[in-house]
């Protein structure tokens, strides 16, 4: 069974209740509730965790690295557009990673059109709300398929 570590950066810790008709009217814990049921239903070890502080999620990244994380899913919010830390934690821990957003930060402000990120990850899903999530630990289970 593989690990996979799904860090949520800054706000949204208020889904559901800020911006709906961009992000949903699901709050984070009932995400990550169907999340958890999900990975179990495919053979995967899930961790969710959600930071406003940019130190605290690049110290989760740097931690993943030591407690056995194969695969890491990262909604940073607005820190894609402005976080070179979180870029380096991910370049310095080595491990597969999946950009998530949940509104098309393309359909957006022109500030929101580039990401730190993306050209270090694996793959970026944007646009499709929480089900964004669920097609990213899809992804995982796949990059792994015959390990």
């Amino acid at each position: 069974m593989i690990k996979v570590l799904i860090i949520n950066g800054p706000n949204l810790n208020l889904l559901g209740e800020r911006e709906t008709d961009k992000y949903g009217k699901d709050n984070l814990e009932e995400i990550n509730l169907q999340l958890q049921k999900y990975a179990m239903e495919i053979s995967i070890e899930l961790e969710t965790f959600q930071s406003n502080h940019e130190g605290e999620i690049v110290e989760k990244i740097q931690r993943a690295k030591y407690e056995s994380v194969k695969f890491i899913i990262l909604n940073p919010a607005a820190y894609t557009h402005t976080s070179v830390a979180i870029r380096d934690a991910l370049l310095s821990v080595n491990i597969p990673a999946i950009e998530v957003h949940l509104s098309n930060i393309y359909k957006r402000e022109e500030f929101r059109h580039h990401s730190m990120i993306s050209d270090i990850v694996i793959g970026q899903i944007t646009g499709l709300g929480a089900k964004g999530y669920f097609l990213a630990l899809d992804a995982a289970k796949d990059y792994f398929q015959g390990d």
